[in-house]
């Protein structure tokens, strides 16, 4: 059982439930992220959901949505526009209930699936609850630009543990993937969950430390928030520089959103 599954399934319903009452030209809205709309970012996760389903069934045919993906990217067609074809035209409600009834398959497969399981994915086979965590990050990631598009405050829950293990776990990688060695020593990680629960890894004596929010430590990793934005107490120079350029997520680099780039909206 991969219990990472039902947290994923809460965090998708929560942000059904946020974009259910809205209109349909509402879907239109521009966010703070590359100036993507609620469209796109909606669209963005049908189709990395649609992709988690495909490597379950058929291998072969999930490496060829890869590489269709990548032919299109290379060709000079955004991922928006892409994604907009893939789509077939689908917006606004139709494009979020085809979205909400195929997280909840999502949810339902994983969930049944044995945890150390692996499944293709990207550049690496990973395990399902790896997979599934995967699709919970960026569910919540790109949720952020919704709800702050449309000036909610979310409803954080601890679920966002998996977003955390994840920031943690890809230290070495944020300074790999932009050709840097990591840091030989880890910092000491101590967050308060939003239950009020305290989270740590690393050992509590290293040099350097991250300590706060769960929810702003989240944020910085997965660059919805520059942590310049937040409140997070960061010593030594190992977290610093991680802290810098921290990226949870897989994919070339990507720099985080400037001070004061990514926040509520206010009218």
């Amino acid at each position: 059982m991969v219990a990472e599954a039902h947290d994923y399934r809460d965090e998708c319903n929560a942000l059904y439930a946020l974009l259910a009452p809205l209109s349909d030209d509402a879907f239109s809205y521009r966010t703070l992220f590359k100036d993507w709309t609620i469209n796109d970012v909606l669209g963005h996760l049908h189709m990395s959901d649609q992709a988690a389903v495909l490597t379950l069934d058929n291998e072969n045919a999930y490496a060829n949505y890869l590489t269709s993906v990548a032919k299109a990217l290379a060709s000079g067609v955004p991922l928006t526009t892409y994604t907009t074809q893939w789509l077939g035209g689908f917006t606004g409600h139709r494009l979020l209930q085809r979205w909400h009834e195929l997280t909840g398959e999502v949810a339902r497969r994983y969930a049944e699936l044995d945890s150390s399981q692996r499944v293709a994915w990207v550049k690496a086979r990973m395990s399902t609850r790896s997979c599934i965590s995967a699709r919970l990050m960026e569910t919540w990631a790109h949720g952020q630009a919704v709800y702050d598009r449309l000036g909610r405050p979310r409803q954080e829950h601890d679920r966002i543990k998996s977003v955390a293990v994840l920031g943690v776990n890809t230290f070495g990688f944020s300074f790999a993937n932009r050709n840097l060695e990591p840091p030989t020593e880890k910092p000491f990680v101590r967050l308060t969950a939003p239950s009020g629960a305290i989270w740590t890894w690393n050992a509590p004596e290293a040099q350097s430390c991250v300590e706060g929010s769960a929810v702003e430590f989240c944020q910085v990793v997965a660059q919805t928030r520059n942590v310049a934005d937040t409140k997070l107490m960061v010593k030594g120079d190992a977290a610093t520089r991680w802290m810098s350029i921290a990226q949870c997520f897989g994919g070339p680099p990507e720099e985080p959103p400037f001070p004061g780039a990514r926040h509520l909206h206010t009218e």
